[in-house]
């Protein structure tokens, strides 16, 4: 892994569903003062947000599929560009993120759509906003007087831990599209990062513990729950001597972040005035649309379980009007008088009056989700000496959120550290100083390589037997090197030796290995239900007149996959490449 000692300073990039930032600190400050991390203060929101410590995760393309711009400022750009009629010819993308989430098989030549349907390359789309935001960075650092080239910086990149490793490839090589150096860059799991970021906090900065308690103590085990705009990332740690921390049980989570409350309210609006004119609300006035959710992000922060009566929001009346009588032939307040919701909103000049029970009720699934996925980890085996569950990421600044969890795990002390939100940027800082915090970690899958040998009738079925060089032989066979669920200390190295075909596709002359992962323990075969095809190892030969053999090496326990390749006779490395996308 690389070390963050041969670097000037650190800097992480924490790429979000709803919300994108970045921090940075110098070396010689994390020796003697490890939580002076510098985020940027500067993304503004324009009209009543003001500065805001990240900026939304979006971006604007022009009729070249080039950069126009990003975040809070693609956003407003867009706006002004449809108010004009001359978006037409622009690309607008927004929450993007969770398409590799949404796709178990991700790969290089996947496309997204932007809001009107026009298609453009992700890895694109995600390299020129990860390069939006390294550009930012290299100029906060420039007008602060800290000339560094990007060689001159370990770079560290956030990601969901339960992710794939094809998602993660595929981030890595959008960072290296973006300008970073490979050599630079290290992936990091969002709640490791949190986690890491909460041994470095004092007592007073997490809020539900008593005086005196640390999270340092040695044989302390808690859950962290890094709650996203699109997901809940849930890890389990346990504290080890020396600094380091131990994962009890592999990552899982779920589609269940601060954006499906989001939908939720959407969905509502929908009901009442019908999906087309929401749709044109989206479309024809972007800048009203904008102003709604932002409003509605600022008001569904400070919901709580006693709020009673009304809840005040200002809306875009005239907009909604207008778009009412197009499309409806009646006004905004026949509208919602007339709808389903007709005793639990009312109007008040430009603010919409909603019913507490009913604005809690957009919270609903998700909390409820949460709930389901954090009992389901809690039943675990290993988890069962767990005492304090972590919160943290943008929504789990949610007081109806932290309610709910202090309600029902009410044996776990909950802890929320101040400037939660930020958890996960400024712990993957503290990362890339020191990549070895996590000691180790456990596999999510199980993982094999895809190998012929020979025929066994008691064992293999038969449609599964070949004959090679006058030999019955097993093809298919999922080759077992890790299993599921099984504790990996950090770069753990498992050998194998392989004897593959050779192929010629004209230009070199290579040998092929397919990995794959599966669910289950045991896998006999790669074609078997749960089995997937990770990807293939390409290894280059340069005499393809003998048969060759290889010892495959795999390192498990990092953050990420990877392997090397030595020639078993001479033990010279080979160059291999190993392809996840």
């Amino acid at each position: 892994m690389t070390q963050s000692q041969d670097h000037l300073l650190v800097a992480a990039i924490d790429f979000g569903t709803t919300y994108s930032g970045y921090a940075f600190s110098m070396n010689d400050t994390f020796k003697t003062d490890p939580l002076k991390i510098y985020a940027n203060q500067a993304w503004n929101a324009g009209g009543k947000q003001l500065l805001s410590l990240k900026t939304p995760t979006c971006i604007l393309l022009n009729s070249d599929k080039q950069f126009d711009s990003f975040g809070y400022e693609a956003e407003n750009k867009y706006a002004d560009l449809v108010i004009d009629e001359e978006h037409e010819d622009y690309y607008y993308f927004h929450r993007f993120k969770m398409s590799l989430h949404n796709n178990k098989n991700v790969k290089e030549d996947m496309i997204l759509e932007d809001i009107t349907g026009k298609s453009v390359k992700a890895i694109d789309v995600f390299a020129l906003s990860i390069e939006a935001l390294k550009n930012h960075l290299m100029a906060a650092l420039e007008t602060q007087g800290t000339g560094v080239k990007p060689s001159e910086i370990q770079w560290v990149l956030t990601v969901p831990a339960i992710w794939s490793d094809n998602a993660k490839q595929f981030m890595r090589k959008s960072a290296e599209m973006a300008g970073i150096p490979k050599n630079c860059l290290m992936i990091s799991l969002e709640p490791e990062a949190a986690s890491i970021y909460c041994q470095y906090l004092p007592t007073e900065k997490l809020s539900g513990i008593e005086s005196g308690f640390t999270m340092a103590s040695v044989g302390t085990t808690y859950m962290v729950v890094d709650l996203g705009g699109g997901t809940a990332d849930i890890t389990i740690h346990e504290k080890q001597m020396g600094d380091n921390l131990k994962e009890i049980c592999r990552a899982s989570g779920g589609d269940c972040g601060g954006t499906s409350v989001d939908g939720a309210f959407i969905q509502m609006l929908a009901k009442i005035f019908g999906a087309p004119l929401i749709n044109s609300l989206k479309q024809e006035e972007p800048a009203a649309y904008l102003d709604l959710i932002r409003e509605f992000e600022t008001v569904k922060r400070t919901v709580t379980s006693f709020k009673s009566g009304k809840i005040n929001m200002a809306i875009p009346y005239a907009t909604l009007d207008s778009l009412c009588k197009k499309h409806l032939d009646e006004d905004l307040l026949h509208s919602i008088s007339s709808s389903p919701y007709a005793k639990s909103l009312t109007m008040r000049g430009d603010k919409i009056r909603i019913d507490a029970d009913l604005f809690r009720s957009f919270f609903e699934k998700p909390i409820q989700s949460l709930i389901e996925l954090v009992k389901e980890v809690l039943e675990q085996k290993e988890a069962q000496s767990v005492v304090q569950i972590i919160l943290v990421g943008g929504f789990s600044e949610c007081l109806l959120m932290q309610e709910a969890i202090k309600k029902v795990f009410t044996k776990c002390r909950v802890v929320v550290p101040k400037e939660c939100g930020l958890a996960v940027l400024q712990g993957a800082v503290l990362f890339g100083h020191k990549p070895n915090f996590i000691a180790s970690r456990i596999s999510r899958f199980t993982y094999g390589i895809e190998a012929n040998i020979p025929f066994d009738i008691s064992l293999h079925d038969e449609k599964y037997k070949s004959v090679k060089n006058g030999k019955e032989c097993c093809r298919n066979i999922f080759d077992v090197v890790m299993k599921k669920d099984a504790h990996v200390p950090a770069g753990t190295v498992v050998k194998k030796r392989y004897v593959s075909s050779i192929y010629n596709d004209n230009r070199r002359v290579f040998i092929s290995f397919k990995v794959f992962v599966s669910e289950k323990d045991c896998p006999m075969y790669t074609v078997e239900d749960q089995s997937t095809l990770l990807g293939n190892m390409l290894i280059n030969i340069s005499d393809s007149s003998v048969e060759h053999q290889y010892d495959v090496e795999l390192i498990f326990g990092n953050t990420e996959l990877s392997i090397r390749v030595n020639e078993a006779d001479s033990d010279n490395k080979v160059e291999a490449k190993f392809d996840l996308i």
